[in-house]
């Protein structure tokens, strides 16, 4: 499964087996991986230093965080992003609708599924 291929994607995930999951999914899907960092600051300056094609966000991240500042700097730069969460949908406040949400758990094709809808998004808005 190559349909990725040379996709730069960011991984803000703060659950280390999680993060170690989505790296292995992504990588065997073709896509280079940025991270995975765990904190809205490291997101933060990756995405200003080293921008990414497209980016994975959990929604709680730890310390009390959540990736609302990630995804709203991603929107704000035309940046598409899969939010992988186990929040409910109806509890996952405004400044994700520019993205593709993809409820936990899911399978590595739904995963690799959300991320090229998001990255036609991107082509579409282009």
């Amino acid at each position: 499964m190559s349909v990725l291929r040379g996709v730069r994607v960011l991984v803000v995930e703060n659950d280390d087996m999680n993060a170690m999951l989505l790296d292995l999914q992504l990588v065997q899907a073709g896509a280079v991986v940025m991270g995975p960092v765990g904190e809205v600051r490291d997101a933060l300056q990756l995405i200003s230093t080293d921008a990414p094609d497209i980016a994975v966000l959990d929604y709680r991240l730890g310390n009390g965080e959540t990736s609302e500042p990630v995804a709203r700097l991603l929107s704000e730069r035309g940046i598409p992003f899969v939010l992988a969460t186990g929040v409910a949908i109806g509890s996952i406040p405004s400044g994700f609708e520019h993205g593709v949400i993809l409820i936990k758990p899911y399978l590595s094709e739904e995963l690799v599924g959300a991320l090229s809808r998001a990255h036609e998004l991107r082509d579409d808005g282009s």
